[in-house]
């Protein structure tokens, strides 16, 4: 009787490489400046638990200034059609001088993100920051709690934060339900600084609802 012969391993190798965004949803965080105009800070390091999101955040970002200032915000996950939307904005900032972190790294200032990126807001229910009605999932978000996450040579801010609300495309929704229909949601993802989408289902975990 024969028997199978395993499948090699792949051969491993240590690296070190110079980002870990091994593939993380992109937001876009929509905050009051002091002025009462709107600033979009597009980030991609953000998880969720229940029905809080942890954030983090530059401190000496515009937004992150905002949120600790204000207390509210909104969330807007992009669909992968944004992408160049998305990517408009990426290289400015909000604060004016540009901090010498972002400067060094290349931001330049920008006033009005919704312009440069050519998105729509759209008024929120229950947070004064406006929604940005291009994406297809808006959260509406106000700070629980900020924490500093760790020394480096720029400081780096944690955010908890409390959904208050959720919009969504009515497309993206499964009809008579207040599901999210995964065949028809197609999030962007940032990973290793390059632009992924065209989500595939491969299955359904056994915690997923019906």
């Amino acid at each position: 009787m024969n028997t199978p012969t395993a499948a090699p391993r792949p051969e491993r190798i240590a690296i070190a490489p110079s980002i870990l965004y091994f593939g993380t949803p992109v937001v876009l965080i929509v905050t009051r400046n002091p002025d009462g105009s709107a600033n979009i800070t597009p980030m991609s390091s953000a998880w969720a638990l229940g029905q809080r999101v942890v954030l983090g955040l530059l401190a000496s970002g515009q937004g992150a200034a905002n949120l600790r200032r204000e207390g509210d915000c909104t969330l807007n996950i992009a669909s992968a059609a944004l992408w160049p939307q998305v990517e408009r904005i990426a290289a400015v900032t909000g604060a004016a001088p540009v901090p010498a972190e972002k400067a060094a790294m290349g931001f330049r200032h920008a006033a009005d993100k919704f312009a440069l990126g050519g998105f729509a807001p759209v008024p929120s229910d229950l947070v004064a920051p406006p929604c940005i009605a291009d994406c297809p999932l808006q959260f509406e978000a106000r700070l629980a709690a900020c924490h500093p996450a760790g020394a480096g040579p720029a400081e780096i801010l944690t955010f908890e934060l409390d959904v208050l609300r959720v919009h969504a495309h009515r497309e993206i929704v499964i009809p008579g339900t207040q599901h999210i229909d995964t065949a028809r949601w197609d999030p962007l993802f940032y990973v290793f600084r390059h632009y992924f989408g065209q989500a595939r289902d491969l299955g359904r975990t056994w915690r997923a609802e019906a």
